[in-house]
């Protein structure tokens, strides 16, 4: 029989990164338990949703074509989607292609000429720059009429709360808050951390649309931002929610009214959420909903291992080895274009699909500068798999995540260092 260190060799791994790793995971025993138990209580959140809204075989088999009336899987979701997140609505569609699109759909779907968009948070993920036409692109919003303003973070990755009250004034009518930290290096936002922000805006201008960018955090913690105040929570299927399952999709969750005007912007004024045929992907919807606590769990793991294992080695990582995790990103600031690309060559290797295949950056369309990811994946795109990308641009930073399980998180983290050793990036101690 194969001996498990055998593998690991015969993978690629040699004897002293395979040994470095080990001694580092003796220390995050109480750290991987905790995150058990946070994925059993959004297991059985995701359990209890679909028992109250009645999920039954005809949901996952009912192949609806066409326009898509009467669809009984799809309705069904969207209520299990509501019941999860705490919301009077949902919208989760194949017909929304990524998260970006879900995004530039609520946005586009609840804002109109002469409204006024605000990040209280600084920059936005990149491929929203032209969404919201930061960057010219035909179709913005700065196109129809509708402006856009930031306020940028204290030095210590707070919130700029005198800032943000002197840039609300009375045509602000949507907040964006990003949660997670996209291409840069600011702390990602703990839900609690959200909902305080929300409130603090709620009391300036009680009517503002409080839209949350979820991407990356859904069943990191126990709550979501729905839970503290967010009007809209809007997220990717080929990332935490669809488990690694869903082939395409996104979802809007949050107030009926809102979420009425996103499903007249996705079809058309007049028909609504009422069209929209499911195409057959709703048992990969339901069954990657349903795995995805013990995915996310999984992917919380390797972020991680790989944050003590680039810290250990003098990089810095956000966030650090002992920091409260928030959603499933980690990065790894490694300080030159070569390491970049000898950790996202690491990653590739690591994958179960193109495992030879050689990533180069490239000129990637929505992005400034040149990217490079890795991402031998199921899924064309799914950063919820082990997946790792980054800017070629300083600080050199890449960005670890995913891994539908734990044991592949960890074999791709120890390939990252493995090529970095190769390449004479590193030196283990």
């Amino acid at each position: 029989m194969t001996k498990l260190t055998d593998y690991y060799r015969e993978l690629g791994i040699r004897s002293e990164v395979y040994r470095f790793g080990e001694e580092l995971l003796g220390e995050l025993k109480e750290r991987f338990e905790a995150i058990d138990r946070t994925a059993e209580y959004n297991q059985l959140k995701v359990v209890q949703g679909m028992q109250k809204s009645q999920v039954n075989e005809n949901c996952l088999h009912y192949y609806a074509s066409g326009y898509g009336y009467n669809d009984p899987g799809r309705d069904t979701l969207e209520e299990v989607y509501a019941h999860i997140f705490h919301t009077e609505g949902a919208l989760v569609r194949p017909q929304i292609t990524c998260g970006t699109h879900a995004l530039s759909l609520a946005l586009g779907a609840n804002l109109r000429p002469g409204d006024e968009l605000l990040s209280p948070v600084g920059k936005p993920y990149d491929t929203l720059e032209e969404v919201i036409g930061i960057r010219p692109s035909r179709g913005s919003l700065a196109e129809y009429g509708i402006t856009y303003s930031q306020t940028e973070l204290l030095p210590d990755g707070t919130f700029d709360y005198d800032a943000v009250e002197k840039a609300i004034n009375e045509r602000t009518k949507l907040i964006t808050i990003q949660r997670s930290k996209g291409y840069l290096t600011r702390p990602t936002f703990s839900v609690k951390q959200i909902g305080e922000l929300i409130a603090f805006v709620k009391r300036i201008k009680p009517d503002v649309i409080c839209m949350v960018d979820n991407c990356y955090g859904e069943f990191v913690e126990t709550i979501e931002p729905s839970d503290v105040g967010a009007d809209l929570v809007v997220g990717s299927l080929i990332k935490n929610p669809g488990g690694g399952l869903a082939p395409i999709g996104g979802y809007i969750a949050g107030r009926k009214d809102l979420i009425e005007e996103c499903g007249y912007r996705l079809t058309s004024p007049g028909l609504g959420k009422e069209v929209g045929a499911s195409l057959g992907v709703m048992q990969s919807f339901y069954q990657g909903l349903f795995l995805a606590p013990t995915v996310v769990a999984g992917s919380l793991k390797g972020a991680i291992f790989a944050a003590n294992i680039y810290e250990r080695l003098g990089y810095k990582v956000v966030p650090n080895s002992r920091e409260s995790r928030h959603d499933i990103i980690q990065a790894v600031e490694l300080g030159s274009p070569e390491g970049v690309i000898a950790f996202c060559r690491g990653i590739q290797a690591a994958a179960p699909v193109d495992s030879y295949v050689v990533p180069e950056p490239w000129a990637m369309p929505g992005y400034d500068s040149d990217v490079i990811m890795a991402a031998g994946a199921f899924v064309q795109g799914s950063s919820i798999e082990l997946s790792a990308d980054g800017p070629m641009k300083p600080p050199y930073a890449v960005y670890f995540q995913g891994g539908l399980t734990w044991g592949h998180a960890k074999l791709g983290i120890l390939m990252s260092l493995e090529y970095m050793v190769r390449d004479g990036l590193v030196r283990l101690p």
